[in-house]
């Protein structure tokens, strides 16, 4: 095994800012949520909020979205907490990051390191919002770091592109172009057949659809991001109309895209885009078996890390206090209806 080419060393250094700022961004902006629903007027459940909460409550930071339920969903308080901001600034820049990780490093390299977000928020969530990181939340840390440690030791070089052309030749080929078909196909099945049926109460249909059409909009990151650093060294591949197709298909595919990290989510999207990246640009095949088995068994470790994070987070903290109902609809189960006074 060589050591780590600059390329590699750029996309590793991203990468990790990218966790930062994103772990970051979750802690201050529930922060400024916090403050929000201090200050502001709670204004109850709203139907159209519990059915945004339906889809989007399997993310890792879904303790967000209840701070929004019950916190401030009456209002737009938050909007004035300049903690809040700083945190929107937080993920923007953590976004960008991400975004130019893949620019220099292989998607098997950086797409894992998005599970290191997470031991930023649980760290910064015990020290500076009281909650408590327990063993497993500590245990779970370090299985996160010791896969991300692993996978970066034995990650596979970059495969070198001087023009967005090459980028169109791998994209074009029948094993790539084959895959996509494949990927479209299913998700056309979910979308029309099965989001109808069960969309409602099964969220794994959801997270499958992101999964799937995400692994194609980190294939068109990676395009975009190279033409972009090419560009910038000086030889500019906006002239050629791959670098526009690649840059339009890449807003329509990032409708289906979401930065969540979740252990199903995290298990599928990292997956397949692994497998994405593998058949585009064939990085595995200048490594040997044992070294591809490594990065298999880091990937793993992460996941078990990330599992465990998510499963018992809320472990040792106290429950939240949902908002009370009002006097109509508070009667204990076991009381009987009162009849109406004549």
């Amino acid at each position: 095994m060589g050591g780590m080419s600059s390329d590699n060393v750029h996309g590793l250094v991203l990468a990790l800012s990218s966790s930062v700022f994103i772990g970051s961004s979750f802690i201050i902006k529930k922060k400024g949520l916090m403050k929000a629903g201090a200050t502001g007027t709670r204004a109850g459940f709203h139907p159209s909020l519990l059915v945004f909460l339906s889809l989007y409550c399997f993310r890792m930071e879904k303790i967000l979205y209840v701070y929004i339920l019950y916190e401030c969903s009456g209002g737009y308080s938050y909007l004035k907490e300049p903690w809040w901001w700083a945190g929107m600034v937080s993920m923007i820049i953590g976004e960008v990051a991400n975004f130019a990780a893949y620019a220099y490093a292989p998607a098997i390299l950086v797409t894992p390191l998005g599970a290191l977000s997470m031991i930023i928020s649980a760290v910064l969530a015990h020290y500076f919002l009281d909650e408590r990181l327990h063993i497993f939340g500590v245990v779970g840390c370090a299985l996160c770091l010791v896969g991300s440690t692993t996978i970066v030791l034995h990650a596979p070089q970059e495969t070198q592109v001087s023009s967005v052309k090459e980028v169109w030749f791998f994209a074009t080929e029948p094993g790539f172009l084959v895959y996509a078909l494949i990927v479209l196909v299913f998700v056309g099945i979910l979308i029309y057949r099965y989001v109808p049926l069960y969309g409602g109460t099964h969220l794994i249909i959801y997270v499958g659809i992101c999964s799937l059409m995400g692994s194609l909009t980190v294939m068109c990151v990676k395009a975009v991001g190279i033409a972009m650093k090419l560009s910038f060294s000086g030889s500019n591949q906006f002239v050629y109309f791959q670098t526009w197709f690649f840059t339009v298909l890449l807003i329509a595919l990032d409708t289906f895209n979401t930065a969540v990290i979740s252990p199903v989510y995290y298990v599928m999207f990292t997956s397949l885009t692994i497998l994405a990246s593998m058949i585009m640009f064939k990085n595995w095949d200048h490594q040997n078996a044992s070294q591809i088995v490594t990065e298999l068994g880091g990937f793993v470790t992460i996941f078990s890390g990330t599992f465990l994070l998510h499963k018992t987070k809320d472990m040792g903290t106290p429950a939240m206090e949902l908002p009370k109902l009002s006097n109509a609809t508070t009667r204990s189960p076991n009381q009987s209806p009162r009849r109406p006074e004549p």
